[in-house]
C-alpha cells in the first residue's frame, strides 16, 4: 500500500520539474558557433574552450533575460546613470583639488 501511495507523488514531482530542466536544456547550445566567432574576432583563440563558449552564453542569455524583465531593466539602467554621475562628480572633485594645489 506505501509503494502506490509513493509512486504517484514522485511522477507529479518528477512531472513539473522536468520542463524546466529542458526547456533550459535547449537553450544552451544555441550561440556556441556565433559566440566562438565572436570571440575569436575580439582576440581569443579560433577553439576556444568550450568552458568558455558556455559561460559567455550564459552571460548573453541572462542578459537578455533581463532586458526582457522592465523592473530589473529600470534598475540596471538606473544603476548606470548614477555611476555616471558619481563619475562626473569625482572628476569635477579632482580638478577643484588641482586648482588648490596650484594656488597654494
Amino acid at each position: 500500500m506505501n509503494n502506490s501511495a509513493s509512486v504517484p507523488s514522485s511522477k507529479v514531482r518528477v512531472g513539473s520539474s522536468q520542463p524546466a530542466e529542458s526547456s533550459f536544456k535547449r537553450k544552451r547550445g544555441m550561440f556556441q558557433k556565433d559566440l566562438q566567432h565572436m570571440m575569436y574576432g575580439f582576440g581569443d583563440d579560433s577553439n576556444p574552450l568550450p568552458e568558455t563558449v558556455a559561460l559567455v552564453e550564459d552571460i548573453v542569455v541572462d542578459s537578455f533575460d533581463k532586458q526582457s524583465d522592465t523592473p530589473k531593466l529600470n534598475r540596471c539602467t538606473e544603476l548606470l546613470s548614477m555611476n555616471e554621475e558619481l563619475k562626473q562628480a569625482r572628476k569635477a572633485f579632482e580638478v577643484d583639488e588641482e586648482k588648490l594645489a596650484s594656488v597654494d
